[in-house]
């Protein structure tokens, strides 16, 4: 296959989409460059899809525009701007075969019947179902089947794929799998690729970029290092795996008071006022030099370490990790290796982290 269409920018300048009183997506500001791999993160809700769908033309934006090298596409029919999309459920012909389902969008362009063949051929090789070419997709597995919905959305050499949280309908080891080979195919043929999902490790692992969306909002736009590293806030920081949210008193300079003990944080904070200190829990560790005192709920074996939950004194749940197995109800102490404090912070609804946790 040659490489994908490719362009200079493609620009979301105040995007916005609302159905009847709700704003589904609020103001998206974007500037995806050709050749990025761009992933939408945030839970069920946030209006991640909504975004995915203004870009291939399935939905029209209440207001902003979105421009592609300067030009408006907005308004630009689905079909008319050659962009590939991967759908969740796969969205394959039932009764058609592999190949026919891969050259659908290649008939539709009325590509000559020799190159036609010679693509799909090239693209089935791609994904490595040059085999399965005369199956019918009901005859392959759950991976299989990605694989063709992926070849069918690259075989027309698209400008930009878009892809609907691809793999939430596979198992464990598959996801890993197909994951690489995503980030494979994205640089083989020099795509331009927009990615959603509400899986923080999947995003960290193929993107470039990240935003990370709220109720509609941006929340933050950055690298995966940036984003994992120096969280905006504590909903990024509790969606990429800052599970712990501790609340407390600042005390200036690194200090922030956490029910009666001070904890030394990251971040520079004021002398005085609210803060919420968020902490992985592989860096909230029981040891006998620990300061903060827990009691063990449920300690799970995880291979390298036990997983805990616990409560703090101040009936605050906390997660952290163990080298030793622990006693429901036992009484331990806790030290924390790394954590961020924000002012006056949030604390985020479990109920929003599920997916990302």
């Amino acid at each position: 296959m040659t490489r994908a269409g490719r362009f200079g920018e493609l620009v979301l300048d105040g995007v916005t989409k609302s159905f009847g009183a709700h704003t589904a997506l609020d103001g998206l500001d974007l500037t995806i460059t050709g050749g990025e791999f761009v992933a939408l993160l945030g839970p069920s809700g946030c209006g991640k899809s909504t975004a995915l769908n203004l870009l291939a033309g399935l939905l029209a934006p209440t207001s902003g525009t979105i421009l592609l090298d300067g030009t408006r596409i907005d308004t630009v029919p689905s079909e008319r701007r050659d962009f590939g999309m991967v759908f969740q459920n796969y969205a394959l012909f039932p009764h058609l075969t592999v190949a026919d389902n891969v050259g659908f969008g290649l008939r539709v362009r009325r590509l000559r019947r020799p190159e036609l063949q010679r693509r799909v051929a090239d693209a089935l090789r791609l994904v490595r179902l040059a085999d399965q070419a005369d199956k019918y997709p009901g005859q392959l597995s759950g991976g299989q089947q990605q694989r063709v919905a992926i070849a069918r959305a690259v075989v027309t050499e698209p400008r930009l794929v878009l892809m609907d949280e691809p793999l939430s309908n596979l198992d464990a080891k598959l996801r890993l799998d197909m994951r690489t080979e995503i980030r494979l195919l994205h640089q083989q043929l020099g795509l331009t690729t927009v990615y959603v999902t509400h899986d923080q490790q999947e995003a960290l692992s193929l993107a470039d970029r990240l935003v990370v969306l709220r109720d509609g909002r941006v929340q933050q736009i950055g690298t995966p290092a940036e984003i994992y590293e120096t969280p905006a806030n504590t909903y990024v920081a509790a969606f990429v795996g800052y599970r712990n949210a501790l609340p407390g008193e600042m005390r200036g300079a690194n200090r922030v008071d956490v029910g009666g003990v001070t904890l030394a944080v990251e971040t520079d904070v004021p002398a005085s006022g609210r803060a919420v200190v968020m902490v992985r829990p592989d860096d909230l560790v029981v040891t006998d030099t620990g300061v903060l005192p827990v009691r063990v709920a449920v300690c799970e074996y995880q291979g390298r370490h036990f997983a805990v939950e616990g409560v703090t004194t101040g009936d605050v749940t906390v997660h952290c990790h163990s080298d030793r197995p622990l006693a429901p109800g036992s009484e331990v102490m806790a030290e924390v290796r790394r954590a961020r404090a924000y002012p006056d912070g949030e604390v985020v609804p479990a109920a929003e982290l599920v997916a990302a946790t």
